[in-house]
């Protein structure tokens, strides 16, 4: 198979070099198609570093080599911390009492550790008392 390849750098007024990558791509490298390839490189990068960064940092723990392993049970757990980085964005659009909770407690690993807390001490019957308490900053057990 085929490739090409080509590098992008980036220099500010004095020089000195503030961003480096090289894509590969199958796509033909012309003068003409060169900027508009080292865009399209260099946003795909940017959208697959900013993703794995909320799931490395933002309570979920996804490692960047968790589940690369010849193991199954670490690709079976990375699997399951996809699926509920989805859930829960999913829930963030379509339910509003899961939105004013996360919007209340300000970053999602914020929201998430009032969740474990409140649901260490506190019974509730539903989830919509739930996530009203975390929202409201007074918590009215049932």
């Amino acid at each position: 198979m085929s490739v090409n390849w080509f590098s992008v750098e980036i220099r500010n007024a004095q020089g000195k070099r503030t961003y480096f990558n090289s894509f590969v791509t199958d796509l033909e490298i012309t003068p003409e198609t060169m900027a508009k390839l080292a865009g399209c490189g260099r946003t795909r990068w940017k959208i697959e570093n900013e993703t794995f960064n909320v799931l490395k940092i933002n309570g979920y723990n996804l490692e960047h080599n968790f589940g690369h392993g010849s193991q199954t049970l670490a690709s079976v757990l990375v699997v399951l911390n996809l699926l509920t980085f989805a859930f829960h964005t999913v829930a963030m659009f379509a339910v509003l009492a899961w939105r004013n909770a996360k919007l209340a407690r300000g970053t999602r690993c914020r929201f998430f550790e009032h969740l474990r807390t409140i649901t260490a001490y506190v019974v509730f019957l539903n989830w919509e008392q739930l996530l009203g308490s975390i929202a409201d900053t007074a918590i009215r057990p049932p």
